[in-house]
């Protein structure tokens, strides 16, 4: 189990890109548009298995580049393909030597994106930006003969978490239709998509919520509000007065710093939570892990071939990079937190108190020049469609979020 996030670097405005490797709710599977040049088709990786592997699912013609793909639990790829002014959904599978397709309906609008998969792993979501508001659509898993208007947002929404196992509480940063601020909120699913308020540090600062852990409570949030203009990385606890904190080992001069991943099962313990994160600076990417309660940040070199901004942590403590180059399509590179911990632990008591103000690695944009743990060997054979493998803490206080384990949730300004 993992949660993972779709969330890549950072844009100027504190917004967050989208790469292009997604992780099923499971971690069982993955799916991302694999080729070269104008020759895109879907391929799905089979992560669960001893060793991972690569099934490609190409259509009768390539995909367009703005072709999206979102892995779902059963092993199913669900893609959306953009046709003129409306948005065609599938799920395909593999069935022998092709690919298998089944419609599931469209929807009209000029632009779409999936959000992360639904933590239940039955179902997929889209966000389709209207005018003054953004439509919330279910678009597969539903009971329903085609794609399903779960709910409309006023104003313009981006971002997307998910607060909850069952796929109910979704947070979105939303901007107002006249204006102001952007401001993280929760959205009901079930109940026609009403909305509260979920983060507001000052009245007038950007507050967006990146990733959140509904086993500990942890949530990672992007906000100026410690340094007007400039966007800062944070953390809090779901449901909690606690303050927002700002941590000075996650600001890095001439660098990006993104969470993607937390490590589940840490029940009521978001202290504890290893979090991995992507680093991005003039001199490429690579990884950085952080505990709130270690407040240090170990930077790592990614695997090469790294699809950057994506993993999945294992309830103990493994991270696990993929990774894809010419000689290994599809491989898994391990990092075991405690051991890195451990290891930097024992280097600066070799070295006495260690150098003052470079906890945990190199420092700004320089890459780490550490060694990177063996990945996992790849499978050597190539697989058929459906075959075997193939080869500082804020005065102002954060409100209190959305406490999931009350109903009714307090605090509603109603549908929208």
């Amino acid at each position: 189990m993992t949660v993972c996030a779709i969330e890549t670097a950072a844009e100027d405005d504190g917004a967050v890109s989208r790469p292009g490797f997604t992780i099923a709710a499971n971690g069982a599977y993955a799916a991302r548009l694999a080729g070269d040049g104008e020759a895109l088709f879907p391929e799905r990786w089979t992560l669960d298995g001893p060793e991972p592997y690569a099934v490609p699912l190409p259509a009768a013609q390539p995909e367009d580049p703005h072709a999206q793909v979102l892995p779902m639990v059963d092993g199913r790829v669900l893609i959306a393909r953009r046709t003129g002014g409306r948005y065609v959904f599938s799920l395909l599978y593999p069935t022998g030597p092709r690919t298998g397709e089944l419609p599931l309906g469209a929807i009209e609008s000029a632009s779409l994106r999936l959000l992360p998969p639904s933590p239940d792993g039955a179902c997929a979501y889209a966000l389709a930006p209207g005018e003054h508001s953004t439509g919330v659509w279910r678009v597969a898993g539903g009971g329903g003969g085609g794609p399903e208007h779960v709910a409309e947002v006023e104003g313009h929404c981006g971002g997307g978490a998910w607060l909850d196992r069952t796929g109910r509480m979704l947070a979105l940063d939303r901007r107002q239709d006249e204006g102001g601020p952007v401001k993280a909120v929760a959205v009901d699913l079930e109940r026609g998509g009403e909305v509260t308020p979920l983060l507001q540090i000052t009245e007038g600062s950007e507050d967006r919520v990146l990733l959140a852990d509904p086993d500990s409570g942890l949530l990672l949030i992007r906000s100026d509000a410690p340094s007007p203009g400039h966007h800062r990385l944070g953390w809090g606890v779901l449901g909690s007065m606690m303050p927002v904190r700002f941590p000075e080992c996650l600001r890095l001069p001439d660098a990006a710093v993104t969470p993607f991943a937390v490590q589940p099962g840490q029940t009521l313990t978001p202290e504890t939570c290893a979090v991995a994160v992507r680093i991005d600076a003039a001199t490429g990417s690579w990884v950085g892990l952080w505990r709130p309660a270690g407040r240090r940040l170990h930077q790592l070199p990614a695997p090469r071939g790294w699809l950057a901004g994506a993993g999945l942590w294992s309830r103990e403590g493994v991270l696990r990079l993929p990774y894809a180059t010419g000689a290994v399509p599809c491989g898994l590179a391990r990092l075991d937190v405690a051991r890195v911990e451990a290891a930097r632990a024992g280097t600066e008591r070799s070295e006495g108190s260690g150098r003052a103000g470079e906890p945990g690695g190199a420092r700004g944009g320089t890459a780490p020049e550490a060694s990177v743990p063996r990945p996992a060997a790849p499978s050597a054979a190539p697989e058929r469609a459906g075959g075997e493998p193939s080869g500082p803490v804020v005065t102002p206080g954060v409100c209190k979020p959305v406490p999931l384990q009350q109903a009714p949730l307090t605090g509603r300004t109603g549908p929208g």
